[in-house]
């Protein structure tokens, strides 16, 4: 019997038209990619501090959430969507991006730390578990960690724009395997150099 699959992806950025395009967001990319895909939109909701949008792929439900607290209260909004349709952590995937990464790659993982990525940290917080999944999407390392805050907060050059695209139409790909957990299956194909690194 297939693992359970996922029910729930979440897309970590913030909020706002000035974030819109920068590499922090590429979550939120992932995630609007996924709802254009299945000819559905976003809707507001309160409650759930966020979001959230409803797709019907392969034959399973799926619960697509851009939270709308700033990335270091992510969790609050998670939180709220996962107590109330009763998702456990390990049918959430979590899409964020991955400093440790080279621009163009695309990793699946499940539990970990957050690696000092505050809509990691406060996800983990609030779910009180580690156990959900990761879809770690690649932006590279400014190099300096003092860089970093505006790094993540800027908008990456052309080229990589159109790399870190080229990776999340990867992990599209690999949607129908996470939605019936066939987790290794998934990760087999992004880990075996699908990636577009130049």
């Amino acid at each position: 019997m297939a693992e359970a699959g996922i029910d729930l992806i979440v897309g970590l950025g913030n909020p706002g038209a000035q974030y819109e395009a920068t590499r922090h967001n590429v979550g939120f990319w992932f995630v609007d990619a996924l709802a254009r895909a299945g000819g559905e939109g976003f809707r507001a909701e309160g409650r759930f501090h966020g979001e959230v949008c409803r797709l019907r792929l392969a034959g399973r439900d799926l619960r697509l959430l851009k939270p709308a607290t700033y990335m270091n209260r992510s969790g609050q909004s998670i939180g709220a969507v996962a107590r109330y349709f009763e998702i456990p952590p390990e049918r959430i995937l979590i899409a964020h991006d991955e400093l440790d990464l080279p621009v163009g790659s695309v990793r699946l993982k499940q539990g970990g730390g957050h690696a000092g990525h505050n809509g990691l940290r406060d996800s983990i917080a609030v779910l009180g578990s580690r156990d959900f999944w990761r879809l770690r999407i690649g932006i590279a390392h400014p190099g300096d960690r003092t860089l970093v805050t505006g790094y993540v907060l800027g908008r990456p050059s052309r080229e990589d724009g159109e790399r870190i695209e080229d990776a999340l139409n990867e992990a599209e790909r690999v949607l129908e395997d996470l939605l019936h957990g066939r987790f290794q299956a998934a990760m087999n194909r992004l880990h075996s150099g699908g990636t577009h690194q130049r």
